[in-house]
């Protein structure tokens, strides 16, 4: 199965996320499998942020919701909304549920990702 597939059936609106590039199959891969990738790598939110001040966890949220929802990679983008929300109402705890529940669901669409981007 190839990577888009992969996606789609992970929830992933791959077709959505073409037609922002213009159906081009090639620049969606290539900024699925380096763009998103790379950011993911430089950003993330640890389940044990501090309850009292979450700002830097709104902000890095925030980024990782609008490079997911510009791929339309939407569980990720779903996840990391309501994340966003929740804080911003002061709801950390209810934040932290939320982000406990998604980070297995974005380490399998990173793990698979990067298992098609190193069989390139």
């Amino acid at each position: 199965m190839n990577l888009l597939d992969e996606l789609r059936e992970m929830g992933v609106k791959v077709d959505e996320g073409l037609n922002r590039l213009g159906g081009n199959t090639a620049i969606y891969t290539k900024m699925v499998t380096t763009s998103f990738v790379k950011m993911m790598k430089g950003y993330s939110v640890d389940p044990n942020f501090d309850s009292n001040n979450y700002q830097d966890v709104i902000e890095v949220a925030h980024a990782i919701k609008g490079a997911a929802g510009n791929l339309s990679i939407t569980p990720l983008y779903e996840g990391y909304g309501k994340i966003v929300d929740l804080l911003r109402q002061g709801q950390p705890e209810q934040a932290r549920e939320v982000l406990v529940n998604l980070l297995p669901v974005q380490e399998q669409i990173l793990g698979v990702i990067e298992k098609h981007a190193a069989g390139k």
